[in-house]
């Protein structure tokens, strides 16, 4: 059985592929494209190869492993007609997103960019607008991995963490959960909103003049889960006007986010370039994915993270 990796590992990591049985072949996303050498392929381990690799061509292409957890990536529609199996990387970067999102709740709250700018300018002022995490209410839209490990580390703090899913399924480490279908009843009890949604066609501007009207005056928000998610015109006018405290933003309808763009100037964002999902555990974690679920496939066993290609996870 042939497994194309576009993305690499160790040499001994690799190898660990090969030793459970695999014909392994390496060609990199920057050079790869369709050549007999990979035209038996059965299996593809890759992040975003498709823009060079015409996956149509590849006859007997059952299962597609991807180093990221979105899909936005993937030729939806080859996969569909071809019957292709995708998982993504689940869980691989939801500690570092979960503790990214912990910190950047604390300094919206605690003004820390104002901080770090009296710092570079060596001034001395204090600030008596600072606000404590203690008994705010944080709500989470989209109840994955991600928030459920920032959720996790946020017990801690004596908050009230609710989250709103598809069906108001109970999650752990949230005090409630509640259906999308409650987003306008459930903003406006909220002190911080963080997105940790799925892109699909039905969150697209999911947060967009209508729904930033119900969110608490003075609320913070915080993006993890894609750009478009948020109509940034709106959240732009929200922020200068005031009736967002602030947001911290690591996702951008654009990427990288253009010069021109008033996020970089407004006192009351903080900016991080797509980075939350970087820790020094990230290839380790993924390594475990993929393996597992190598060892799964050649077994004949139950595959991990099964993308629902429809649904958009």
């Amino acid at each position: 059985m042939k497994v194309l990796f576009t993305k690499r590992f160790s040499d001994e990591k690799m190898k660990s592929f090969s030793d459970l049985g695999y014909e392994v072949v390496y060609i990199s996303e920057d050079e790869v494209s369709y050549r007999d050498e990979i035209s038996d392929a059965d299996l593809l381990v890759c992040y975003d190869p498709f823009k060079r690799l015409d996956i149509s061509k590849l006859k007997q292409l059952k299962w597609i492993q991807l180093f990221s957890v979105g899909i936005d990536q993937l030729p939806k529609q080859k996969v569909r007609e071809q019957g292709i199996v995708v998982s993504n990387n689940k869980s691989g970067f939801s500690i570092p997103m979960g503790e990214w999102i912990v910190m950047k709740i604390l300094e919206l709250l605690k003004n820390s960019k104002g901080f770090y700018d009296k710092q570079r300018d060596k001034k001395w002022q204090t600030d008596s607008s600072l606000l404590e995490l203690y008994n705010k209410t944080v709500c989470f839209i989209g109840t994955g991995s991600i928030a459920i490990e920032a959720a996790k580390r946020l017990q801690g703090f004596d908050v009230n963490i609710t989250g709103i899913n598809s069906t108001g399924r109970r999650v752990e480490y949230f005090n409630s959960c509640h259906p999308m279908k409650e987003l306008h009843n459930v903003l406006p009890q909220a002190d911080v909103v963080v997105l940790s949604i799925p892109y699909t066609k039905e969150t697209h501007h999911l947060i967009n003049e209508e729904s930033i009207s119900y969110i608490k005056k003075g609320a913070c928000l915080i993006n993890i889960a894609r750009g478009s998610i948020i109509k940034e015109s709106a959240l732009i006018d929200a922020l200068r006007k005031g009736s967002i405290h602030g947001a911290a933003l690591d996702v951008f309808e654009e990427e990288p986010l253009p010069e021109e763009s008033p996020l970089w100037e407004m006192n009351n964002v903080i900016i991080t370039p797509h980075n939350s999902w970087i820790s020094e555990m990230r290839t380790e974690r993924r390594y475990r994915i993929v393996y597992e679920n190598l060892r799964r496939y050649i077994n004949g066993e139950a595959l991990l993270n099964i993308v629902d290609i429809d649904k958009g996870y």
